[in-house]
């Protein structure tokens, strides 16, 4: 869909669009800036209730299910306009200005990193850790597969947490996951042929 089309079915005037926007990349970038910024204040908004390391986990991995299954539409357009190619300035802007939208969680991270609460891992990797999951399942859902919500809700976050809580990568050179009934998948014994 185009700028043209997305006027048309918006019943705005042709100068007020092209008055904000320059084509469909910076109104596509527009809309997800809107969106980064509400999932964001969302999962902050509860962020603030958490106490300890676990807590922080589990209610950033939950407030983020929560938010993306109360607005399935703007959770679907997301992930689909960040698999776009937005142009180089666009996507550097978007980027930027997420990661300012994220720094107050990030530095929550930091924080329990640093005090040995959660692995001493840059926070932005941390948060991919624990946001993988939840974005895989949320993309799988809002594709229309058959995914429960409310298994997503009741598992992921203890996932999440397991996979970063104190002590867990000790054990991570023999471990896969942990399935959905808590037995552990143990990694072959021979090496990975990649070749």
């Amino acid at each position: 869909m185009g700028i043209e089309q997305i006027r048309r079915r918006a019943g705005a005037s042709p100068s007020s669009v092209y008055h904000h926007f320059r084509d469909i990349g910076d109104l596509t970038t527009a809309v997800l800036l809107r969106t980064f910024e509400r999932v964001t204040a969302h999962m902050q908004s509860r962020l603030a209730r958490a106490g300890t390391a676990e807590e922080t986990v589990r209610t950033l991995v939950d407030s983020f299910l929560e938010w993306a299954l109360a607005h399935p539409d703007e959770a679907r357009f997301m992930y689909q306009a960040m698999a776009l190619e937005l142009s180089g300035p666009q996507h550097r802007d978007l980027l930027e200005a997420k990661a300012r939208l994220q720094e107050p969680i990030f530095a929550r991270l930091r924080v329990l990193s640093d005090a040995g609460d959660l692995p001493p891992w840059p926070a932005a990797h941390l948060y991919s850790l624990l946001l993988g999951a939840v974005h895989d399942a949320c993309r799988h859902f809002l594709a229309g597969a058959e995914t429960d919500p409310a298994w997503m809700r009741a598992m992921l976050p203890g996932a999440a947490w397991r996979s970063l809580e104190p002590g867990a990568q000790d054990d991570r050179a023999d471990v896969v996951f942990m399935t959905n009934r808590d037995e552990t998948v143990a990694l072959p014994d021979t090496p990975i042929d990649r070749s």
